[in-house]
Order: structure tokens, then sequence, then C-alpha cells
């Protein structure tokens, strides 16, 4: 029998079929197995809403709740919907297309629950390359669990947390910014971290991303789309008064030279490969 642990799994689904499965068996497949999975449909307008009623079958009953949205708002809203719906002291994240580690949530809420007054943890992770490749195939250190604390300063230069590597405690007030769709995830952790609570990292790759790289036009769009939203981080957190004007100035500038780093690394190498 396996332990059952105090957690309520979010998921946000956009017409995620193909992955969907492989995101539950990995939760599923826990050595202390969370309490509840949520699955929130973002208006998918596809088979999802039947493929998470069938994933949900297959399980004991209640243990997957299925929430549908009635319009497309965003993975934040979504995350919002199944966190306002939880009922667990900790809340874990976890994308549709990507899976965890059998030991995460044991690892992950261990720690947290010997270090009380950390309100978001998080973790290292690993891309796959390929989606047949199971989670458990990643490599943990041998050194046991090491841990360090990420300061303010350091969460405003970069993001130091993909989504499924966080855990925090279900009553924080702190929430996703409602339809944001691009960075949505930095600002609830610099938000958290802003407001002066703990926020610490585990040096462990517990959660699988699996990625399919985009097309040249693709990626630059996409890359836009996440400095825009990178900077409209840095003016909420200005509105808020938790940076300055002219701490604002100075981080704008800097999200802006990565940017430019970024997209002519990337072009000259798809110049190379031509």
């Amino acid at each position: 029998m396996k332990n059952i642990a105090p957690v309520s799994v979010i998921i946000p689904c956009y017409r995620c079929t193909a992955t969907l499965e492989r995101a539950v068996l990995s939760v599923s497949a826990q050595s202390s197995v969370p309490a509840e999975v949520i699955l929130i449909d973002d208006c998918s307008g596809d088979d999802t809403p039947a493929m998470m009623q069938k994933i949900a079958a297959q399980y004991a009953p209640g243990w997957i709740r299925i929430l549908l949205l009635d319009q497309n708002m965003g993975a934040a809203s979504a995350r919002n919907a199944g966190w306002a719906t939880a009922t667990q002291p900790y809340i874990a994240l976890l994308d549709s297309d990507d899976a965890w580690h059998p030991e995460k949530i044991r690892l992950q809420l261990d720690y947290m629950q010997s270090h009380p007054d950390v309100v978001l943890c998080g973790h290292s992770h690993k891309i796959l390359p390929t989606p047949d490749m199971p989670a458990w195939t990643l490599r943990m250190p041998g050194n046991g669990l090491r841990a360090k604390r990420i300061t303010k300063w350091a969460l405003l230069l970069s993001n130091r947390f993909v989504t499924p590597s966080v855990m925090l405690k279900r009553e924080i007030p702190q929430r996703f910014e409602e339809r944001q769709r691009y960075m949505e995830d930095h600002m609830l952790w610099l938000n958290i971290v802003c407001a002066g609570s703990l926020v610490h990292r585990l040096a462990m790759p517990l959660a699988a991303i699996y990625k399919r790289p985009y097309g040249q036009a693709g990626l630059s769009s996409q890359w836009w789309l996440m400095e825009r939203g990178d900077l409209g981080n840095y003016r909420r957190l200005l509105v808020q008064s938790y940076i300055t004007r002219f701490q604002f100035l100075g981080f704008a500038a800097y999200s802006a030279a990565k940017f430019l780093r970024r997209y002519v690394l990337y072009n000259l190498l798809a110049v190379r490969l031509k």
C-alpha cells in the first residue's frame, strides 16, 4: 500500500490527447501518491474532455477530478481554477505534456514539511529527446538532497524554475495572473519572493520535459511573445512597488539584451545550417 501524500496535483489541459495519459501515469507511479489530481480543460474544442474522462475511469473513483472551462483563458487561469477547488495543503504543478520522476512527490514534500517556512519549492529538470523515454530514466545525484535559497534578485534576473518542478503551500494568497499567457509562471514566483516568502530549489532533476523544436519563424515569434511577457512582469512589479523605476529600467534593458543575444545567435546558427 503506497503512502498518500497531502498534495493536490493541478494539470491544465488544452488539446493534449497525445500526452495527458503519460503525465497522469507519472503521477500515479509516485512512491507517495498525491491525494488528488485535478484536470482542467481550457475549452479545448476537441476530444480532450473525453480523454480526461477515459483516463479518470482507469483509477480509483474520485482520485481524478475534472473541471471544464467554458472559454479558453490560458494555462494561468486554468491553474487558478484548479487551485480554487484543491483540498490538500500542498499544490504540485504539472503540465499535460511533461512527467515526473517516481520519487518527486516524496522527496519534495519531505523537504517542505521539514522546512515549514518555505512556501515554494522547485527543483531541476531534464529535457528528454524522445516522447517515449520515461521519466524514471532520469539520473539523480547520489550525494543526498541539496537545496539552496533563491533570492529576489536572482529570480528577477531569470526564471529559476520550470512549472512542473514547483510545489507550493495552498494557503498562500498569491495566484497566477488571470489570462496571462506568457511568463505567467515567473510572475507568480516573483510575486511570492517579492512578498518576502522563502523560495528554495532542490538540486535534483525530478521533472522530465518533452518539447518539440519549433521552426525558425515559430521560434522567433514565440521568443518575442515571451519577451513581451517578461517586460510586462517587470512593469507589474514596478506598479506594486516591489522594484523602483531605476531598477525597472535596468531589468528591462537586461531582458532586452538577453532577447537580442538569443535572436542573433539563433539566426547565425540557422545561416550556418543552410
